[in-house]
This record gives structure tokens, C-alpha cells and sequence, in this order.
């Protein structure tokens, strides 16, 4: 008999029709799993109290989850979460594990349980394919099993609104996410200097998405924030603004300054791997 943990977040899979909008439904997920589960499996179900939309998850929920994926003495954690910030947790929970003995499959939908539309088939695909899956971080959506280290949410009403990029494995650091502060920021035409000194006055570290193949804008004021930055302890990781093809120091003179500046190059990482990465190192 093999035995699943389902960590119910929130997120749209499991809501109903309320007075303002879309709103969590009791019952709803667990007469569905009673419906999908496959003959040989028993689930526990935890449920975050309340339930949350996953604009609001934060660090200490990914370190709730680590907890109970670690703790969990079964055959596979499958944890039901909202697509909004799918990318972040799924990056998060694939650093911070650096070697899971079980399959963790995360799992969603773009439209509620009992509408018709994928929610069925995500959560159905997710049950399976713990059955069978490696050990590892996955999402199970629109018929496919996909790495969570590099997910991108690429349509925001599409059932097949997920790909995912090949990331290069990064070093083990810390399993939880500590008290920090740490943001992504995006450089951009007429970005003033003054707002990106001042954003980065207040955080421990930032991830910095960039032009292309890894070049900013030639401000001598823009280069002299990031240069404060570093120099009081702010750490500095650039990714590239494109989803393909990653960075490449020193191809370009326009990007110099970063790497003078002592911005770390985070090559081919998705800016949510990269800001999963730059907190655990900070841990």
C-alpha cells in the first residue's frame, strides 16, 4: 500500500464561486482525491489553516513544506498550490532539497475542481505519476510531468500555462530560508539611479534581471548603486531578461560594470532559481 501526503496550500483547484470572486471550498479537494485516488493508495491530507492564494506564499511556507516533505515516512508528498507563484516554490523546494529520498510533485490548475476545465487531470496525473516518478521536484500539469527547478508560467488563462528550462545543478547551501530580504529587480530604459540605490539600500541581497546576453545601461550612476550595494554587503546575482540562452560575461562591453561592480553571474538560471538560490545562500 503506498502512502501520499497531499499538502494543500490553496489556489484555484480547490475553490468555488463567492460573493467577491473565486474563494477556497471545504470539501472540495478532499472528494476529489476520494474520486482520483488510484486502488493501492492511502492519502493524508494537511491543509495550510487558512488557506492561502499563492500571491501570499513566503519563504517561512516553503520552509513549512520542507518540514513536512522531510518528516513525511511515505512514498511521496504531493502538494496542491496555487499557479501564481508555481515557479517560486517549485526553484525553492528543488534547492533546498538537495537529495529527496521521494517524489514531490506539485500540482494546480488554471480553472477550479468540478468546472469542466484541467483541474481534474492535473491532480489525476499527479496521483499517478507519484507511483511511479524518481525522487525529485516535479509539476504535474496539462498531461505532463515537468523539472521544478526551471518552471516558467508562460500564459496566465492557458491550461498549458508551464514549461520548464534545464538549469544546471547548483551548490548545496542551507535547507531553510532564513529572516532575510531579497527581491528581483529589473533594469529598464530611464531606470532613475536613485530608485535602484534606494531598493537596494534596503535588501541583504537582490536578483538582478538584465539586458540580453548579460550588458546594463552605461549610467555612471547606475553603476556607482550597484557598486555601494556590493560594497556594504548587499549580494548581487544578474540573470537575463530573455527565458533562453542564459548569460555570457565579457561578450559585451556594455555589461563590464556589472561584473566590475561585483555582480555574480547567474548564467542560464530563471530569476525565480536565481532569488531561491542567492536566499539560501544568505541562510
Amino acid at each position: 500500500m503506498a502512502r501520499f501526503l497531499i499538502l494543500y496550500t490553496g489556489g484555484t483547484i480547490g475553490m468555488v464561486p463567492g460573493p467577491d470572486g473565486l474563494q477556497p471550498g471545504a470539501g472540495v479537494l478532499e472528494a476529489a482525491l476520494a474520486a482520483l485516488t488510484p486502488a493501492g493508495v492511502t492519502t493524508t491530507v494537511e491543509q495550510f489553516s487558512p488557506l492561502i492564494d499563492s500571491a501570499n506564499i513566503r519563504p517561512a511556507d516553503w520552509n513549512h513544506m520542507l518540514d513536512r516533505i522531510e518528516g513525511w515516512q511515505g512514498d511521496a508528498v504531493i502538494i496542491v498550490h496555487g499557479t501564481d507563484t508555481m515557479a517560486y516554490t517549485g526553484a525553492a523546494l528543488s534547492c533546498a532539497l538537495h537529495a529527496p529520498g521521494l517524489p514531490v510533485i506539485l500540482c494546480g490548475s488554471m480553472v477550479p475542481l468540478n468546472t469542466g476545465g484541467d483541474a481534474e487531470g492535473n491532480l489525476s496525473l499527479a496521483l499517478t505519476a507519484a507511483l511511479t516518478t524518481p525522487p525529485g521536484v516535479w509539476l504535474a500539469f496539462a498531461g505532463q510531468l515537468l523539472s521544478a527547478a526551471g518552471l516558467v508560467k508562460q500564459d496566465s488563462h492557458a491550461a498549458d500555462a508551464f514549461r520548464s528550462t534545464q538549469q544546471a545543478p547548483g551548490p548545496a547551501t542551507a535547507r531553510r530560508f532564513a529572516d532575510r530580504r531579497l527581491a528581483i529587480l529589473s533594469l529598464s530604459p530611464g531606470l532613475p539611479a536613485a530608485a535602484l540605490r534606494a531598493a537596494l539600500s534596503e535588501l541583504d541581497g537582490a536578483v538582478l534581471r538584465v539586458y540580453g546576453a548579460g550588458t546594463m545601461m552605461q549610467d555612471p550612476a547606475i553603476v556607482d548603486a550597484l557598486q555601494t550595494a556590493t560594497a556594504n554587503g548587499c549580494r548581487l546575482r544578474a540573470v537575463s531578461q530573455c527565458e533562453n540562452g542564459g548569460l555570457t560575461p565579457a561578450a559585451y562591453a556594455a555589461g563590464a560594470a556589472l561584473w566590475s561592480a561585483g555582480v555574480e553571474n547567474g548564467g542560464t538560471e530563471t530569476a525565480e532559481l536565481a532569488l531561491a538560490r542567492l536566499w539560501l545562500s544568505l541562510s
